[in-house]
């Protein structure tokens, strides 16, 4: 069974609820190595002084920014960690959205959160008042050391965690020579819009991914297979120890919900997705903190 990226909780308002992060993607990709075609061993790629062609020690590597071309300044690992996130296991929703408000092109990377023993409760609850309201939650995540905006919502009996893109990460098509206009300023007749119609009408399905598969990876692999037969080789693989979820005690939902709703820490309703994604005070004061330092 998978191992969870990390064990804490979801929230938001008063309410938590104990929740697993656990991976919604599985890597079929091939990993290849590099290998000399001489005598077939693995090639090394060493790191190397530009300059003088010295092998450099992994201890007397820095980390910098290129800030022109050939200018670096260099970055401390103070100064990283005053820019690091400072929660880890937690999902903190600040505003609920429209489902259909987030452009497709904002999503990015699919997580599952699973609920904490006896935390079923609170995941329901959260689960289908996301339902009932065609809502979805705007949050922060902390995964390993860099923190995403992201999204949850439910699918099915699970909750999602999406990883969305910032706006800065995406290109704007009108960046690109898209065509605009109607179809008569590109001649388009009116039998010719009613047969495409028809096509995509013959060609029309219900949606079936299981039908989907990578046929190039699997022609690949049977060759592969074909060879390591031929050369008798075989490999062992053991699977790390499991971990349990955490465990929490019974919760007064109501209790909380009550005194979220009275909270003046509430999100707005009218807060855009835009001021959700800004830096917290306490990173900024951190930052700050760093730069008299230096």
């Amino acid at each position: 069974m998978a191992r969870p990226i990390w064990t804490g909780s979801l929230s938001f308002g008063l309410l938590n609820i104990p929740v697993s992060l656990m991976s919604g993607e599985r890597r079929t990709d091939l990993s290849f190595r590099m290998l000399d075609s001489r005598d077939k061993k693995p090639i090394k790629f060493e790191r190397v002084n530009a300059d003088t062609g010295e092998e450099v020690p992994w201890k007397d590597i820095i980390k910098a920014f290129e800030y022109d071309k050939g200018s670096y300044v260099v970055v401390e690992k103070e100064d990283i960690q005053a820019a690091a996130p400072e929660s880890h296991e937690s999902v903190d929703v600040e505003a609920f959205v429209d489902a259909d408000s987030i452009g497709k092109r904002f999503y990015e990377k699919p997580y599952i959160l699973v609920p904490g023993k006896k935390a079923e409760k609170g995941y329901v609850l959260f689960r289908e008042t996301l339902k009932a309201t065609n809502k979805v939650g705007i949050a922060r995540v902390v995964i390993r050391t860099r923190e995403y905006m992201c999204a949850v919502m439910p699918e099915g009996d699970a909750l999602i965690l999406m990883l969305l893109r910032y706006p800065q990460e995406l290109v704007d098509p009108a960046d690109y020579k898209i065509p605009e206009g109607k179809t008569a300023d590109y001649r388009i007749s009116p039998k010719e819009m009613e047969m495409a119609k028809q096509l995509i009408g013959s060609m029309a399905a219900e949606w079936q991914p299981e039908e989907y598969h990578d046929e190039f990876r699997a022609r690949l692999s049977d060759i592969i297979k074909k060879r390591i037969k031929s050369k008798g080789a075989t490999t062992k693989f053991e699977e790390p120890p499991e971990r349990e979820d955490a465990a929490t005690n019974v919760v007064d939902f109501m209790s909380l919900l009550e005194q979220s709703l009275q909270s003046k820490k509430r999100t707005p309703a009218a807060k855009s997705v835009a001021s959700v994604v800004k830096k917290k005070p306490a990173a900024k004061k951190a930052a700050k903190k760093a730069t008299k330092a230096s």
